[in-house]
């Protein structure tokens, strides 16, 4: 992605709207003609799978989404489709410049979220992309912010509690990221030491996955350690470009986060 765990509370404020309402049906949600219709629900997953593997191709990553979503309304118990589905729409949400299309693409993510849980509401993966959904919909339509965050820090607990491995230490990343970035009491839950804590938590989980590694330096510098910060980034950096020289498609993006927040950090 292109920014650690899909930056997703740069833009929080307090507002009056639900976070959550009434999804469409999983059908409606899946309405976009998929280019490829395969005859069964695995079929769809692998031809979903190789295009999302195209990003940056945004016309890949969109042939994705609706594939993820075909799956997904083909077998009702499937969840499968409808996680890939909440994450291409989070890139997409990430990669479009149209402020309406990205708040469109926002609450889709959400209400697909939604139905990953119902389906399995055990599961800590639906918890998680609900928060990464509901984070991204907060920054779009900013009156769901306030109760976003009441949904996004229970979410990421449930999936630090039940598979905190999932997306390479993602529930740490994200839920260091919302306890950094978000108000503090009586405003919010924003808490700074315990985001660098969830943060020590995903690199020492995952130490070699960027994403991490920049989530330490973004708490450590919200810790007023800057010089720690910065070797934070230098190090995520490092990771990222030899990511880069293995074709990982996201690498490029991170190695631009690195250089933007090291921009910042220059005394």
């Amino acid at each position: 992605m292109r920014r650690s765990g899909l930056v997703l509370l740069a833009a929080l404020v307090a507002g009056c709207s639900p976070a959550l309402r009434e999804p469409p049906s999983v059908a409606s949600l899946a309405s976009k003609p998929s280019p490829v219709t395969p005859p069964d629900p695995a079929s769809l997953l692998r031809e979903a799978d190789l295009r999302w593997a195209k990003r940056p191709d945004v016309a890949a990553v969109s042939e994705a989404e609706s594939l993820y979503l075909k799956a997904a309304q083909v077998d009702e118990k499937d969840v499968l489709g409808l996680i890939g589905a909440v994450r291409t729409k989070a890139w997409l949400t990430e990669h479009e410049r149209e402020p309406r299309l990205r708040a469109e693409m926002a609450v889709s993510a959400v209400q697909t979220a939604q139905w990953c849980k119902r389906r399995e509401p055990e599961l800590a993966a639906c918890e998680y992309w609900l928060a990464l959904a509901v984070g991204l919909q907060a920054r779009e339509v900013r009156l769901t912010a306030d109760d976003g965050l009441k949904t996004m820090v229970p979410a990421l607990q449930f999936a630090v509690e039940r598979d905190s491995l999932y997306d390479e230490a993602g529930p740490h990343r994200v839920m260091a990221l919302v306890l950094i970035r978000a108000p503090a009491w009586p405003l919010g839950p924003g808490d700074a030491e315990a985001g660098l804590e969830h943060a020590k938590q995903a690199v020492a989980l995952r130490p070699d996955y960027p994403p991490n590694v920049f989530a330490l330096a973004e708490a450590l510098a919200a810790n007023k350690d800057r010089s720690a910060a910065r070797e934070a980034y230098i190090r995520g950096k490092t990771l990222a470009a030899a990511l880069r020289d293995a074709s990982d498609p996201d690498a490029p993006f991170w190695i631009v986060e690195a250089d933007e927040a090291l921009a910042k950090l220059r005394p």
